[in-house]
């Protein structure tokens, strides 16, 4: 391909950071707020044939089958492992359907109808005063979020192979930085009192503002990425040699890491607010609060690693008391500021110009599917065999998934330049 200008390359690099750093605080306000909210739904809706107690009765149900004996304190753990598992699930389902659609119409038209589908998403939790219509919220929200592997396609067309992994750091950073902030500003936002029935809209309201704020700036600003599609004489070149073409990581093994790698991580990351309200500080006057500082502590320590010592790797090598939890989210940090970006580093490298959108969402698709395990899988052993045993099991998963890195992946090799 053809390098794409340097300042035509820096404003487009500009425009995708800070519309994804928009993007990204915005989502982030609900995680901390997750067991607050509900807990609010659980005591507004009393009636057995509410949406929310028939689907407690169902979990309680899975509880039971296991010859664990019901157990309220848990109830609201067990049903936030659901809702993040549905909503990634739902991400896993969309991601190459939007990654083939960015191949087909352009990644700038897919971006645009991601962000109508994460307005309407968001627009729905700011008047979700029942539990269905924030239910609804969710899976909107799930089918239609393609941000994020629009934006690492984007980043990919107009990155050289030398650049690949720096431009993959600074998608990786803008997580980095909302992470740092958004929980902490959604916890903050969420204590605000509202004159309507939703305690949260007004933390719903301002991520509103930010995801119509960014619509308007990528509609404006973003221009085509896109590679052009070859005439009839290149695109007989580029079958002939699609034949010959050799992968250095086959895309199925990066997927399959990528969805083993996950699974545990998310259910790890998931888990630690409910932690937190239901183990550790169970009698604490705002829980939300103590969510947002310890993800927001999270967010900065990955943030640093992203700006300084991630951007510089190789692609291969991107991959009880408030002390000890703090140290915890310290070491997940370092995870999460290194493994997927990495891998999508790695993955770029496996596609064609005409299928990157494809090759892309295949990837962060099983990736999701990992996040739709790990949440249900890590929040039902939780209560059912307890922290302790959860969380040494995810940590030998993790070894396991260190091991497939060291021995089963290669460095891509750069194509150098010519003199």
């Amino acid at each position: 391909m053809e390098p794409v200008p340097v300042q035509q390359r820096k404003k487009i690099l500009r425009v995708l950071f800070i519309s994804l750093l928009l993007d990204l605080i915005s989502f982030t306000f609900i995680l901390p707020l997750f067991p607050s909210l509900l807990t609010f739904y659980r005591s507004l809706e009393t009636h057995p044939s509410s949406a929310l107690n028939r689907i407690l009765h169902y979990l309680n149900a899975y509880k039971q089958s296991f010859a664990i004996p019901i157990n309220e304190k848990y109830d609201i753990v067990l049903l936030g492992g659901a809702l993040g598992s549905l909503f990634s699930f739902l991400q896993a389902i969309a991601s190459p359907i939007i990654g083939r659609a960015s191949d087909k119409y352009g990644r700038r038209t897919a971006l645009l109808w991601s962000m109508c589908g994460n307005i309407a998403s968001v627009a729905l939790w700011c008047v979700a005063v029942d539990f269905r219509t924030f239910l609804l919220s969710r899976i909107v929200g799930g089918l239609s979020e393609g941000n994020v592997q629009l934006a690492t396609a984007i980043a990919t067309d107009i990155s050289t192979d030398e650049q690949r992994g720096s431009t993959m750091a600074l998608v990786g950073a803008c997580f980095s930085v909302a992470f740092t902030f958004g929980p902490a500003l959604g916890a903050a936002l969420a204590s605000v009192t509202t004159v309507i029935a939703n305690p949260f809209a007004t933390a719903a309201g301002f991520s509103l503002l930010l995801i119509v704020v960014e619509t308007l700036y990528l509609y404006y600003a973003l221009p085509e990425t896109r590679p052009a599609k070859p005439s009839s004489t290149q695109d007989a070149k580029s079958s002939n040699g699609a034949k010959d073409l050799r992968h250095t990581n086959r895309p199925a093994i990066l997927n399959a890491i990528h969805f083993l790698f996950l699974l545990p991580f998310s259910g790890m990351e998931f888990s630690l607010p409910f932690l937190i309200t239901s183990v550790l500080y169970p009698d604490h006057p705002s829980p939300s609060k103590l969510n947002g500082r310890l993800l927001g502590f999270v967010g900065l320590i990955a943030s640093l690693l992203q700006g300084t010592i991630v951007r510089r790797l190789p692609p291969l090598l991107v991959v009880k008391d408030s002390t000890g939890l703090y140290c915890a989210g310290a070491l997940l940090a370092v995870t999460s500021a290194t493994v997927v970006t990495g891998l999508n580093s790695l993955g770029s490298f496996e596609a064609k110009e005409s299928n990157r959108g494809e090759v892309l969402g295949s990837l962060r698709s099983w990736g999701q599917f990992g996040r739709a395990l790990g949440p249900i899988v890590f929040c039902s052993l939780f209560w059912w065999v307890g922290r302790e045993t959860v969380y040494i099991s995810g940590g030998c998963c993790m070894l396991g998934v260190t091991t497939a890195l060291f021995t089963l992946l290669k460095a891509p090799k750069i194509a150098q330049k010519k003199s």
